[in-house]
């Protein structure tokens, strides 16, 4: 990079806020960038470039800044730069769970399962909305008036959904679930006694034996987590076919096709839906089907795809107990336009559908499987089901945490012969009915 200049000091005001100053050396630093030597750079040598620019920079402003505040002034004009600006602090938290932007004011972290106020601000709407832009515009998306709402993924697989004025009225909303670099995996589960070994047996068992699962819950519960710790149980020889609005499984198999839908461009047209991806990975030759969230027309197609061949297939929807699920399902088959007689889709669904696992998020923030349930078939209109585990709460502790027991209802699930014809044998203990579990 070409050596630059170092601007002479000025007697401009010395009481500039920290904010303000910031904003004044960025613009800068702008200025004087040249960006076709920035071209020929890359990675960490054009960050350490740069930060000798910023520091050139700094010493040329006639402020009183302490070596801390320096440093930190420097560190949040590389972010303003290279990263996300305010949201870099927060995005190196591993401790963050989910940020929650209200306007560019107002920015909440969940830390542990609890909700807090940071002193993260945004310098206004237009600030917020160029962060916006560069989280999107990696990924192909968009965001304006005219299409004011945008799903995306960002590049650690976190999940990132804006919606802007004028539908958000008090400035840009964005929400980031993150799932982390590192994935929870089974033995963090069980150490946060999320389910207990025998529940993670008879999963194991279920997805060997090619059973189709649905993992329900609600917001936050844990349904995508879920679902990623089940697939590890998948083998390494299945051809499986993942589809998802914003990418977030993170499958350890070889054999995997991630495919993800589509918005339309401006012009309305282009758009691919779950339901295009449903059928066309049907003539993929797939295995097993992952659909990360059924979540509309695109159930029925899942449901038809579990009846002719794809035994094994996953999904996630929004529900808040099993038997929900199921009327969930029948919403969103009706979504698909057919008029299909009741009787008939409940058929479908109990035949497809053989285990609906309920992810719940708790009272103070611990999440539990608080159901396993077996879907037995139809008794006249009616589909029948039998819960083999369960989770009762039993109280809330002096912090506002929920805590409860995983109970083994004493039922032996009818698909048995199924999981032993595929080599899978649980001990009948597994099921006997106890207290398996007090947390």
């Amino acid at each position: 990079m070409a050596k630059l200049p170092v601007a002479p000091r000025t007697n401009e005001p010395k009481d500039l806020t920290f904010e303000q100053l910031k904003q004044r050396i960025h613009g800068k630093l702008v200025d004087k960038l040249d960006m076709s030597k920035i071209g020929e750079l890359e990675g960490e040598i054009l960050r350490r470039e740069i930060r000798l620019v910023v520091e050139h920079l700094c010493d040329s402003e006639d402020t009183l800044l302490n070596r801390a505040e320096r440093d930190r002034l420097i560190n949040e004009v590389l972010d303003e730069t290279f990263g996300l600006g305010p949201l870099e602090l927060l995005l190196k938290d591993a401790s963050v769970s989910d940020i929650l932007i209200n306007g560019p004011k107002n920015v909440y972290v969940e830390r542990r399962g609890r909700m807090e106020k940071t002193n993260v601000t945004f310098r206004d709407n237009d600030h917020l909305m160029q962060i916006i832009d560069r989280i999107i515009s990696k990924v192909g998306r968009r965001v304006d008036e005219s299409c004011p709402m945008v799903d995306a993924r960002m590049a650690d697989g976190s999940r990132f959904n804006a919606i802007i004025p004028p539908l958000a009225l008090d400035g840009a909303a964005v929400s980031i679930r993150r799932f982390g670099k590192n994935p929870l995996k089974l033995e963090d589960l069980l150490n946060y006694k999320a389910f207990t070994p025998e529940m993670v047996m008879l999963l194991e068992g279920a997805i060997k034996a090619r059973l189709n699962i649905i993992v329900s819950g609600g917001t936050g519960s844990g349904k995508t987590t879920l679902l990623n710790t089940l697939s590890s149980f998948i083998p390494n020889t299945d051809r499986i076919v993942t589809i998802e609005d914003a990418a977030e499984l993170q499958l350890q198999q070889e054999h995997v096709v991630r495919l993800e839908t589509r918005p339309p461009n401006v012009d309305g047209k282009g758009a691919v839906t779950a339901t295009d991806l449903v059928r066309n990975a049907l003539r993929m030759r797939p295995e097993r089907i992952i659909i990360g969230e059924c979540r509309g027309p695109e159930s029925l197609d899942m449901l038809q795809a579990m009846n002719t061949g794809h035994e094994g297939s996953l999904t996630t929807l929004h529900a808040n107990t099993p038997r929900d699920a199921i009327a969930r399902l029948e919403t969103m088959i009706m979504m698909a336009g057919f008029e299909l007689p009741l009787k008939a889709m409940r058929t479908q669904i109990a035949s497809a559908v053989d285990l609906i696992v309920q992810a719940s998020r708790l009272q103070g923030g611990p999440r539990k499987v608080t159901y396993i349930t077996e879907v037995v078939g139809m008794e006249q209109d009616t589909v029948v089901m039998q819960d083999i585990y369960r989770f009762e709460k039993t109280g809330v502790d002096e912090n506002g945490r929920a805590h409860g027991r995983f109970i083994a209802t004493g039922i032996r699930p009818t698909f048995m012969n199924r999981l032993e014809s595929a080599g899978v044998r649980l001990p009948a203990s597994a099921f006997r009915e106890r207290v398996m579990l007090e947390d």
